[in-house]
């Protein structure tokens, strides 16, 4: 049974799914385009014939991107008008079963039914992150890979930013109140004035729940741009003065 603060995450994802995926293409937003998808892909290799589970899918361009490379996909959410967003922009011939529910309680779904589960940029949004972790080890094949996506606990915190000067120059970006696990607000896009909540843990934490569910860590990856990117991006220089997101595989 969700509690309280993991029912108003809901609700606060549903209030802003169009907002926040407005802008988001074939490869998502900017960020996943530039620095995230190139080290997810990286870590996923080939996925043809595979059956893959896209764990809190949003508007479902990484399910799409999959299911493109031959993979069969199911892709789960727990905001209903993200799934409806999904549905819309996904052709009807696509090789994906659009399902709702939380990463956390995936009951309908049987134990060793995948080959592969990705959950890209979710696991900070939900309040019983171990459960969804172990939830993930029950439904993977012997032998098989999660790979999760989260923002870097070590460098977004509750209270972290860019310092400046009075001019607005950048800077460094201060890092604050790291060991505080529990809820924040956060708003994206910048100017919403409703926030998005999201659950900050530390590096330990994750650790914790990832070997207790049973997993073995194989790659750890904090992801930057590559040169390429880079050319036509040039503004993600940026992102070498600090790591905005980690990315874990894990086998079971």
């Amino acid at each position: 049974m969700k509690n309280v603060l993991g029912e108003e995450a809901i609700k606060r994802w549903e209030m802003h799914a169009e907002t926040f995926t407005a802008g988001y293409g074939d490869q998502g937003d900017l960020h996943r385009e530039v620095v995230l998808n190139p080290t997810l892909f990286k870590l996923i290799g080939s996925v043809q014939q595979k059956h893959i589970l896209d764990a809190g899918c949003g508007e479902g361009y990484l399910s799409r991107m999959l299911a493109k490379s031959g993979a069969s996909v199911v892709a789960v959410d727990y905001s209903k008008k993200m799934l409806e967003l999904a549905k819309e922009r996904t052709p009807e011939d696509a090789r994906i079963q659009y399902e709702y529910g939380s990463c956390d309680n995936l009951h309908f779904l049987d134990e060793k039914s995948f080959d592969l589960i990705i959950s890209n940029m979710v696991i900070q949004d939900l309040e019983n992150y171990q459960q969804a972790i172990k939830e993930m080890h029950r439904l993977l094949v012997d032998g098989g890979y999660f790979i999760f996506s989260i923002l870097h606990p070590c460098f977004i915190t509750p209270e972290s930013g860019w310092e400046r000067t009075k001019d607005g120059e950048r800077l460094h970006w201060k890092v604050d109140k790291y060991h505080h696990e529990g809820v924040y607000e956060q708003a994206l896009p910048p100017e919403q004035p409703n926030k998005l909540l999201f659950f900050h843990r530390t590096l330990t934490s994750y650790f914790s729940a990832i070997t207790e569910a049973g997993f073995m860590i194989e790659e750890l990856v904090e992801p930057k741009p590559s040169e390429d990117m880079l050319s036509k991006y040039p503004s993600f220089r940026e992102d070498f003065r600090k790591s905005d997101f980690i990315v874990f595989k894990l086998r079971k």
